[in-house]
């Protein structure tokens, strides 16, 4: 199926390990090296991907505004970079003010994220400073992008419901467990975080999740089906998570497969998941 308009994807990392320190590198050798512009260029040739949205890579805390800084220099050679997600340490509450202030100097800051799928406390985001500085990000007009694993999404969906003047984006459809064909109790606690108006699903970084060898879309379509049963076609986002998305397949593969889950679904449906809910959602 080719699609007949560009997309706008809203999940890519671009990263240098000679600029920036990223300490979870090290357990992902196949990842461990410089991942550029012209590197995505290669892998998406036949996608007509017209706009990207750069999400942050996890580098060293105290480097987020260094991050930032040199995604904005790189729209010098990739102007279809249209906006940041970048990373903030929202745990700090109301001290971690001035780290937002920062970064709403920059135009292309369009949210944030802290990553929250290696915390080992369930209620981590249920803190009163974490949840302070969700509410601090109305504000700076930021979207706040939540990175989590599927045992988390009780406690996310607290989050949401407690600050319903932020606006989510849930990355990933929160990593269901597809390698053991998992559904339960997953969509049940999908579809309750769902259920509240201040969050957006991205269909995105499903292939890391599945078998090796059974990533394809027969194994991915439970999945993609139940997030958009969940969220609907005015809240789901699509995003190649380029280049983690490598270590399953190749971006090209990922993007036939969802094409293939999407055969019957009517234009109209198509271009809001590929391309208009991400420029409505991300202001670009």
């Amino acid at each position: 199926m080719k699609l007949p308009f560009p997309i706008v994807d809203a999940h890519v990392h671009f990263w240098n390990p000679a600029k920036l320190v990223y300490p979870w590198l090290a357990s992902v050798p196949a990842l461990s090296r410089t991942f550029l512009p012209e590197h995505y260029s290669a892998a998406t040739k036949t996608a007509n991907v017209s706009k990207m949205i750069f999400v942050e890579c996890g580098c060293a805390a105290a480097q987020s505004i260094d991050e930032t800084n040199w995604i904005s220099e790189l729209t010098a050679c990739e102007t279809r970079l249209k906006g940041i997600v970048a990373q903030a340490s929202v745990e700090l509450g109301a001290r971690g003010v001035c780290e937002l202030k920062a970064l709403a100097k920059y135009p292309l800051v369009k949210g944030v994220r802290r990553n929250l799928q290696a915390e080992t406390d369930p209620y981590f985001c249920l803190q009163p400073d974490f949840i302070a500085g969700i509410r601090a990000l109305a504000k700076f007009n930021f979207t706040f992008d939540l990175c989590i694993v599927h045992s988390q999404l009780p406690a996310v969906t607290q989050l949401v419901a407690c600050c319903p003047d932020a606006f989510f984006v849930l990355d990933h459809c929160a990593k269901p467990d597809i390698r053991d064909q998992k559904l339960d109790p997953w969509r049940k606690h999908l579809r309750e975080l769902a259920a509240l108006p201040n969050v957006a699903c991205k269909i995105s970084g499903l292939v890391t999740e599945a078998h090796p060898v059974r990533c394809n879309a027969p194994d991915l379509q439970p999945y993609v089906r139940h997030a958009l049963e969940c969220f609907g076609f005015d809240r789901v986002i699509f995003g190649g998570d380029w280049p983690v998305c490598n270590v399953a397949c190749s971006y090209e593969n990922w993007l036939a497969a969802l094409k293939t889950i999407l055969t019957d679904e009517p234009e109209t449906n198509l271009k809001k998941l590929f391309q208009t809910n991400a420029e409505r959602i991300y202001r670009v």
